[in-house]
């Protein structure tokens, strides 16, 4: 069956939502969600969103601690787009009902993360996400113009003459369906399930990703994957996130000794750089041969509890106290800053398909992500993307002029083997391409996802064509490839990506962004020097 939408919206967070709500006055609007509609990454963000609004801050601050964090590799123009849009549609959010948490005086209440040089970040308890997408949710609800289908599995994009005009999906009954249209929009979100530790919902898989590389748009600067520190770390529960924000409101990571240990890594200690954080709880684990906790005792019980009501609530679960308990906490996979490859209007290199949030590589986020950065990110991008969507067919992809020039090409492994299960693949990439990455190790799981990635291929060829788990390891395998190429490809240490063998940052060879795109030999490698 053929729908004929003006405008396809794959994902249902932060940056599809606001896109819909700006798309659905031109024109009718098909948003595809993979699981449930409020399934998303962006319902688990916890910390809050991050934007100049207060006396003592500036777009111009914030834009430094921006590019501070991005260690070097920040596209500054996509980051004064960030944050100079950022506080109207911020505003946006409150005149539509988000009910960010407010001073006594009723003013907007801002907590402060790590690397923010002062407190800007608004909040809605430890749920601003959900908060979010609340609001987001009922005004979509309400537009006649915009339909929603749930549980949709989305197998490949159309291309026809280089463009992309809709996509192939089977709707929830299993039937197939073609959805024509102006333009296409992917906010599917992140990447993190490709880890075997991480605190993303099964849903991040990475499948626009795969999507967009598979039609044969660029992706970008998929070797920065973003570890958050503090995930809980208790045998056989989930690794639930526990927000950088109570960091920011007083709390201390120490050692099983009950010793603060972060000042001997960094001088910012417990607020210093995700990366950096992630990388120290790691060593002091290694050296005393112990957990690492985080700690709020010497904190008010009541307002820790007040503040943090769904991370207290995680914790008493399993039996521990948030506000007197030592937390046991460690790193896990949470945010990749690269992705498909976009311009400041989510364009990507592909006429007819757009962009935004996790998903897209705009450049905002560079080599790692400024806290609470990645709400806003979805935010804004998501507001444009629809702006750039409603051009004529036209009108250009991302200029030409951003090709890289310099490539490698690779060639695919023609060995013949079982398909990694998604527990191996998720295991291998955690094992030898996560926080600490080695040439050796790297090499090994690039050698074994490429013939992973064949055998995935030939595996889809005898399955159902709706089999969703079939397309979900795939998809998964697929981006699990990119990254571990790009990663191995990139001969230094640079903000989240961090290479025992290459330990110092390079500047004069590797001040550049790893692009693949997809050609006839299904893998074509190159560098782009800013």
């Amino acid at each position: 069956m053929h729908l004929s939408p003006d405008f396809v919206v794959i994902g249902s967070g932060i940056a599809g939502l606001r896109a819909a709500i700006a798309l659905a006055p031109v024109g009718r609007v098909l948003i595809l969600t993979k699981a449930e509609p409020t399934e998303s990454n962006t319902g688990y963000a916890q910390g809050g969103i991050a934007v100049a609004l207060g006396e003592d801050d500036s777009p111009a601050l914030h834009a430094a601690d921006t590019i501070k964090a991005g260690d070097g590799l920040c596209d500054e123009a996509a980051v004064r787009v960030l944050v100079e849009h950022g506080p109207p549609y911020v505003q946006e959010l409150v005149d539509w009902g988000t009910r960010f948490d407010r001073e006594a005086d009723g003013q907007l209440s801002r907590g402060r993360e790590a690397a923010h040089s002062v407190r800007r970040v608004l909040h809605a308890g430890d749920a601003t996400g959900r908060e979010i997408a609340r609001v987001l949710w009922a005004r979509v609800s309400a537009l006649k113009s915009v339909e929603t289908a749930n549980h949709a599995l989305v197998t490949g994009l159309l291309v026809e003459e280089g463009r992309v005009v809709g996509v192939r999906f089977y709707d929830q009954l299993g039937f197939p369906r073609d959805a024509r249209a102006r333009a296409t929009l992917l906010a599917t979100g992140g990447a993190g399930r490709v880890f075997r530790e991480t605190t993303n919902p099964p849903v991040a898989t990475g499948d626009g990703v795969a999507l967009a590389f598979h039609a044969g748009a660029r992706v970008a600067d998929l070797e920065f994957v973003q570890f958050h520190p503090t995930a809980l770390n208790v045998g056989g529960a989930p690794r639930f996130l526990i927000s950088e924000a109570l960091r920011g409101d007083g709390g201390r990571l120490i050692n099983g000794r009950g010793q603060p240990f972060m000042t001997r890594y960094h001088p910012d200690g417990d607020l210093a750089p995700r990366d950096v954080v992630a990388r120290s709880i790691v060593r002091e684990m290694d050296m005393t041969g112990g957990s690492v906790f985080l700690s709020l005792a010497h904190l008010d019980p009541g307002y820790v509890i007040r503040r943090f009501p769904t991370i207290a609530d995680m914790c008493r679960q399993l039996r521990l106290d948030l506000a007197r308990d030592p937390i046991p906490v460690g790193p896990a996979a949470h945010y990749v800053m690269g992705g498909v490859d976009t311009d400041q209007w989510g364009r990507t290199s592909m006429p007819g398909l757009f962009a935004a949030g996790e998903v897209a590589c705009t450049g905002v986020h560079g080599a790692n992500r400024l806290a609470s950065n990645s709400l806003l990110e979805g935010l804004v991008f998501g507001a444009r993307a629809a702006i750039a969507m409603q051009e004529p067919p036209a009108a250009a992809a991302l200029g030409a002029d951003r090709r890289p020039a310099s490539a490698d090409r690779w060639t695919p492994s023609t060995d013949r083997q079982s398909p990694l299960t998604t527990t191996e693949v998720r295991d291998l990439m955690w094992k030898s391409v996560g926080l600490f990455r080695t040439r050796e190790g790297m090499e090994d799981a690039v050698a074994k996802l490429e013939a992973s990635y064949v055998a995935h291929r030939h595996a889809l060829d005898s399955a159902r064509a709706d089999d969703a788990d079939a397309w979900k390891q795939f998809n998964l395998v697929t981006v699990a490839r990119l990254i571990a190429r790009a990663a191995l490809r990139r001969h230094e240490s640079r903000g989240a990506h961090y290479r025992s063998d290459f330990p110092e940052r390079d500047d004069i060879n590797w001040k550049a962004h790893v692009i693949d795109y997809r050609d006839d030999s299904d893998g074509y490698g190159e560098k782009r020097q800013d």
